[in-house]
């Protein structure tokens, strides 16, 4: 295991403890913009990981949610979201995550999403990805029709024509199931499990996909925009599934 990832399990572990026991007591929550929220925890825990990360990398640059939201720059750069599913954590709903990435060139080479309530470390390591040590791998389902899927909805989800509505009518009817749990870093977590056959969501920001997005290829899986071009960390949307899903998911995308 190389320095950095060590670095980033022991980081996230610690972040993950402090929205853990912040978890059940009486929250500041104030609105960030439109439906988001933003609560005291969000900013604490974004607080450790910067401070930790400028201790030990002071070189690098940072990309986080809350406080610094420069663009990506050439060289090392961590993309931290500190607390990925804050709707659910302001209310109690047990479904959030620590999500912390390293790019190198603007390309992702390392990512940790951390479930503290699950005590569910995924990392990616030597191209692979691994949940609590034991190697995953996406699901091997072939058809769309036998397929549990998951996805989300934008914020200025009644602002905006373009609020996955459309597409979220279309699956329901094509696949077995849909998700909408609210953390789209443990929606592609799981799908590099194999516990959801597919993901695709829009509008999203960098801190939002770039873990899960590494865990889910390096896991045997494929993840595009909604174009099918490679996803990028510029990308606002993504698609991400096993190889057999993803072509299908595609297809209804492109329709």
């Amino acid at each position: 295991m190389n320095d950095y990832l060590k670095f980033t399990l022991s980081l996230a572990r610690k972040a993950g403890s402090l929205l853990k026991t912040g978890f059940t007591l009486k929250k500041d929550i104030s609105l960030k913009n439109g439906r988001e929220l933003v609560t005291e925890y969000d900013l604490a825990s974004e607080k450790l990981i910067i401070e930790a990360i400028r201790r030990e990398y002071p070189g690098h640059c940072i990309m986080a949610e809350e406080t610094l939201t420069h663009e990506i720059s050439k060289g090392y750069c961590w993309i931290v979201d500190p607390l990925d599913g804050t709707n659910n954590y302001a209310h109690g709903f047990p479904v959030f995550a620590v999500s912390l990435a390293l790019a190198l060139d603007q390309e992702i080479i390392l990512g940790v999403i951390f479930d503290p309530l699950r005590d569910e470390m995924f990392y990616t390591e030597h191209g692979y990805s691994f949940l609590n040590g034991d190697r995953i791998r996406v699901g091997a389902q072939k058809r769309l029709m036998d397929s549990l899927l998951a996805t989300g909805f934008p914020y200025d989800l009644t602002a905006d024509n373009e609020n996955n509505l459309d597409l979220f009518m279309k699956f329901s009817v094509q696949a077995l199931g849909l998700r909408r749990a609210g953390s789209a870093a443990l929606d592609l977590a799981y799908v590099a499990a194999g516990r959801l056959d597919g993901f695709w969501e829009l509008k999203l920001k960098p801190w939002d996909m770039a873990a899960g997005s590494l865990l889910v290829k390096n896991a045997g899986g494929i993840i595009s925009g909604f174009n099918g071009k490679d996803w990028t960390i510029k990308t606002d949307r993504i698609v991400a599934a096993n190889p057999h899903i993803h072509n299908q998911m595609m297809k209804i995308i492109a329709s």
